[in-house]
């Protein structure tokens, strides 16, 4: 590989963890019900916390206007305030500091003429996608301060949704640069599978539907398997009208919806892999393998955390699993 392309694959896998880990800590903010507890969104001066008693006051203060407060924590001590306001305080920081990670060496590899010149609008794109996460974070969370104690399951989707599009983008760009010219060339040897690209479409569907799940809490009900709560099929899918929005509403649709997904995805992940056995490179036969592996092993720890009712280093590891299988 070229030290133009090195140094530029180097800057991006570093990034790409650091997106990774800005999963993880989302899916904390989450878990922990922390994700309310800065009411506010200064995108410059909002990276300094509060400094003294008076700014915790005030920050606790502006907390105890929004009903969260008033209908869940009631009551709650400012040292059990400062608790879920560090994990909402260290996910914004953390955005703030990816886009540094990613606009300052941009700049500087471009000036000194080491980004390629087709790689260009593509890296434009990824810091678009990076901006457009921003405003979405935030237009996320004031979903949940006026009439609702917690986030619009929506709003959690297209949070989630562009967080692993500018996961994807990047592991992509990384890949393609490893892979170089010799890369182009085995890709157009192999006997194409038509399933792979509906693979990656239905993985990313069914990360959608999880943060569906997550919206609703939807984690907390059925927590059986493989039936729900002795049922295959469980009553009241539908009870819900006009009936779409059992799609996205209904708690027992939504659960339905991504336990089935994941069969399906199990089903299309070893289609792959056996597809892509009489393959002449062993690493993509290597690779089909460990995908389907990849993904029977998140579908074993989604029924686990299904059935120890979502505590945090499970819920944590799922959503882990989703980033490693979608890579």
């Amino acid at each position: 590989m070229p030290a133009q392309n090195r140094a530029v694959a180097i800057w991006l896998a570093i990034v790409g963890v650091l997106v990774f880990l800005m999963i993880i800590v989302g899916g904390a903010t989450r878990l922990t019900d922390s994700g309310l507890s800065i009411t506010e969104w200064k995108p410059i001066v909002g990276a300094i916390p509060p400094l003294n008693d008076a700014d915790w006051q005030d920050a606790f203060a502006k907390y105890q206007q929004i009903p969260e407060y008033h209908r869940v924590n009631k009551g709650m001590s400012l040292d059990a305030f400062k608790s879920i306001f560090w994990w909402e305080w260290g996910h914004r920081f953390l955005g703030r500091f990816i886009g540094l990670a990613f606009a300052l060496p941009l700049g500087v590899l471009w000036l000194r003429g080491a980004i390629r010149r087709d790689l260009t609008p593509k890296l434009l794109g990824v810091l678009a996608l990076g901006a457009i996460q921003g405003g979405a974070g935030w237009y996320m969370v004031r979903s949940g301060l006026v009439d609702r104690i917690d986030v619009s399951q929506y709003r959690l989707a297209l949070h989630l949704g562009i967080a692993f599009a500018i996961l994807g983008s990047i592991a992509w760009l990384v890949l393609d640069l490893v892979r170089g010219t010799s890369g182009e060339t085995a890709r157009a040897s192999l006997t194409p599978t038509r399933v792979a690209p509906i693979l990656a479409g239905a993985v990313f569907l069914q990360i959608l539907l999880g943060a569906l799940v997550a919206g609703l809490k939807a984690g907390l009900a059925y927590n059986t398997w493989p039936d729900m709560n002795g049922a295959l099929v469980p009553a009241g899918l539908a009870e819900l009208s006009p009936w779409y929005l059992n799609l996205f509403e209904n708690v027992t649709a939504v659960q339905f919806n991504h336990r089935l997904m994941a069969y399906l995805v199990a089903a299309l992940a070893l289609w792959t892999a056996w597809s892509l056995l009489p393959s002449p490179g062993s690493a993509v036969r290597s690779s089909g393998l460990l995908l389907a592996a990849a993904v029977l092993a998140q579908i074993g720890l989604g029924i686990w955390t299904l059935l120890s009712a979502v505590p945090l280093p499970l819920g944590l590891a799922h959503q882990a699993g989703a980033a490693i299988v979608f890579i």
